[in-house]
């Protein structure tokens, strides 16, 4: 049977990644905005942290690829990730380890491979030459007069 929570646990990253729940930290506040009765006593603003630079499993290229993608993030080490969005705190929650793990995931992609440079053909060349004589050749009309 699955949990009733299905905020709470290790939060999966990527196959090879998986942030152990001991790992992330939570804090809860109260949310600004509509709530009716209760927005003045449920805490339902989420906050979660974590260390990235110190999760277990992470080779040495990753760890200096999330140092260098999260360095603006990075508050003494710990990213942090809010949610108020929802009324209810589960749905916070929820969206704060979605959010948490996108940033972790697009913070440990790959870098994309180098553009590599192409000469332009020969016909693009033809093109652009003619191109420019035929504006040319319209100037040159707008010159003459009777």
């Amino acid at each position: 049977m699955p949990p009733v929570d299905d905020a709470a646990g290790d939060l999966p990253v990527t196959s090879s990644l998986v942030v152990p729940a001991a790992a992330l930290s939570w804090r809860f506040s109260r949310s600004s905005g509509p709530g009716g009765q209760g927005v003045n006593t449920a805490d339902s603003r989420v906050e979660l942290s974590v260390a990235p630079l110190e999760l277990p499993g992470l080779t040495d290229p990753q760890r200096a690829r999330l140092a260098q993608r999260l360095a603006d993030r990075l508050i003494d080490g710990v990213l942090t990730i809010a949610a108020s969005e929802h009324r209810q705190q589960l749905r916070n929650r929820q969206a704060a380890r979605e959010r948490m793990a996108a940033v972790l995931r697009a913070a440990l992609a790959p870098p994309a491979p180098a553009r590599r440079r192409t000469k332009p053909t020969r016909g693009s060349k033809e093109r652009r030459i003619e191109a420019k004589k035929q504006r040319g050749q319209l100037k040159k009309q707008r010159r003459t007069w009777d």
